[in-house]
């Protein structure tokens, strides 16, 4: 069962999986299966040992996971509206790629399963630095590895369900259908709201969230963020590295497959 999901060429785009023609049985073997995720989970584990080893007391450890757990969502919603929906990355050479890579490439092409995950190089070190001083600053190195574990394990949690909102299925729990239609807005409507993935109590706080196609306009620039011919040929690093001008929208993308 597993060998035949990972090898069936009707759900695959090029090298990468397309969630957009998967069903949820294959997302859970190409999930649980899935390099960044093991490594994720290895992490994890390791966090987690390691906070055993340095157990002292209860308390500054259960505080710790706590603090990341309300910390977490509001900085990722801050990195994801104004680091990688912000256009200064493209604008520089030295980051063009980067940003490519982490955020573009994903609004260009967004079912593909390679460009959903990010680059463990640019999200470990991204979670070590918003978890470890935090834990450390209330529990010392137990409390540390117990944040930077949190942070691990949330992240899994949040690729699962970003991996649900572009998946060809529709959830049953009511829920999941709200935030997957957010996040399909998100994607297919306009850019510029509903940055949350499993949470949108940031989006609401920082005015971003619209629930449906009458609350904002369309945008224009919904599937290039931005980055169109015109900016193409005065910051022409990320079009030189796909090969081709950046899309006004995916080849063949239906907005509607995946909508809740």
């Amino acid at each position: 069962m597993i060998t035949n999901t990972l090898k069936n060429s009707s759900i695959r785009t090029g090298r990468s999986f397309d969630l957009g023609k998967m069903n949820l049985r294959q997302l859970w073997i190409a999930y649980l299966t899935y390099p960044t995720i093991l490594l994720y989970f290895a992490l994890a584990i390791a966090s987690y040992a390691l906070m055993v080893y340095n157990f002292t007391s209860l308390a500054p450890v259960a505080i710790s996971i706590v603090s990341v757990i309300l910390v977490y969502p509001l900085v990722w919603y801050a990195i994801h509206r104004f680091i990688l929906h912000g256009r200064f990355l493209y604008r520089m050479k030295w980051s063009a790629t980067l940003w490519k890579r982490i955020h573009f490439d994903h609004h260009q092409d967004p079912h593909l399963l390679d460009v959903l995950f990010g680059s463990p190089l640019n999200t470990i070190p991204t979670i070590a630095i918003v978890t470890i001083p935090i834990g450390y600053a209330i529990g010392g190195t137990a409390g540390a590895a117990a944040a930077f574990g949190a942070g691990l394990t949330i992240t899994c949690i949040y690729e699962f369900f970003h991996c649900i909102q572009h998946l060809n299925y529709k959830p049953r729990m009511g829920w999941i259908q709200r935030m997957k239609q957010r996040h399909v807005l998100h994607h297919f409507h306009n850019e510029n709201g509903n940055y949350g993935i499993t949470s949108f109590v940031a989006d609401r706080l920082f005015r971003s969230y619209y629930t449906d196609a009458r609350g904002c306009p369309r945008s224009p620039t919904v599937f290039n963020l931005g980055y169109d011919v015109k900016e193409a040929k005065q910051y022409p690093w990320v079009m030189e590295e796909t090969g081709s001008p950046p899309r006004d929208r995916p080849d063949g993308a239906n907005t509607t497959r995946n909508a809740a």
